[in-house]
């Protein structure tokens, strides 16, 4: 794909971008770079190679999905600085 000083306008317009335009050149050339190297990525042979989601090929340890000292709301709240009615006070933050 090529890339231009247009093409470049363009996309910042979409992403209402203000580019000034004396750097609209340096965009082109690094799009351009990073165009050739994407290209450079398609050519690789990966014909039988399954998609991963991480580098490292690990499975996540689950367990079971238990409440565990679910009430102790008064323990909690006597650590709070402030609290009111069972709920924690905090300051008013928006006027």
């Amino acid at each position: 794909m090529y890339i231009n000083a247009d093409t470049v306008k363009h996309v910042a317009n979409l992403a209402r971008l203000n580019i000034p335009e004396e750097e609209v050149e340096s965009y082109v050339d690094q799009l351009s770079q990073i165009l050739r190297l994407m290209d450079q990525l398609n050519s690789l042979p990966t014909d039988g190679v399954d998609p991963m989601t991480h580098a490292v090929d690990m499975l996540m340890p689950a367990r079971e999905d238990v409440v565990v000292n679910g009430d102790n709301r008064d323990v909690l709240l006597a650590c709070a600085p402030d609290s009111e009615e069972g709920h924690f006070r905090v300051p008013k933050i928006i006027e």
